[in-house]
């Protein structure tokens, strides 16, 4: 199956009057749904792998311009090696079947977002190629976040923006210079957690969250659906 897998059958024809520019997607819950089933926690990852699949092309299908997923944290290095090296084993399998396969992504480009540092030259090469294979594609945009944190991206902006001289920093300044577009309408985040786990900490300023007990592997259309459904009946007033 490739990274972008194809289209399925609605049971219904789904139309939305309000989606997001840019929704975000917290993927959490492999572990839990795994340990419930008595497998191994790299179990989850493989079928959140999957769901993650469905729903990027079902994003697209919808036409939402950019969905970011969060699928590796700066804090995840923390967790045991042996499922740190599968999920990474897991990732490089993906993009290797991606990217044999980028024609059936149809116009979707796809972004890896976050720190290069701890992540393997093979992956770091597999991602660069998947970045310039979609690069002229002018469908949704998939921002993938591996090794990422959100204060290390406010950070980071600030940082290249001292290197190129600037003596004072603007709102602009720091929304130009991270990783994704600046605003994000919309957070999705299954699992029963309902907290932002230091992601898109300055694209989320104004955005709506929708929580769920689904754990991710579990997470299906219907519930992106529910999510958007939810997010047409809100009243934005972005402080105002």
């Amino acid at each position: 199956m490739a990274l972008f897998s194809k289209k399925e059958a609605k049971a219904e024809d789904v139309h939305f009057d309000v989606l997001p520019n840019h929704l975000g997607i917290i993927m959490d819950g492999n572990g839990r749904w795994a340990k419930k089933r008595g497998l191994p926690r790299t179990a989850g990852h493989k079928v959140g792998a999957e769901v993650f699949r469905v729903i990027s092309q079902e994003c697209a299908d919808l036409g939402i311009k950019y969905v970011t997923f969060y699928a590796f944290s700066t804090e995840n290095w923390k967790r045991p090696k042996a499922e740190v090296d599968a999920i990474m084993a897991l990732f490089k399998d993906y993009l290797l079947e991606a990217k044999r396969d980028f024609i059936k992504a149809g116009n979707n480009k796809i972004k890896f977002i976050g720190e290069r540092e701890g992540i393997s030259e093979e992956l770091l090469r597999l991602m660069d190629e998947a970045e310039e294979e979609t690069a002229s594609h002018t469908g949704t945009t998939v921002y993938l976040a591996v090794n990422y944190g959100g204060r290390q991206e406010i950070v980071s902006a600030v940082n290249k923006l001292i290197a190129e001289g600037k003596s004072e920093i603007t709102e602009n300044d720091i929304s130009e210079n991270i990783y994704t577009v600046p605003e994000c309408d919309l957070i999705i985040r299954p699992s029963g957690e309902e907290r932002l786990s230091n992601f898109l900490l300055w694209q989320a300023a104004y955005s709506e969250f929708w929580y769920s007990d689904v754990l991710w592997p579990d997470f299906k259309k219907a519930d992106l659906y529910s999510a958007l459904r939810e997010f047409e009946k809100r009243n934005r007033r972005f402080g105002g």
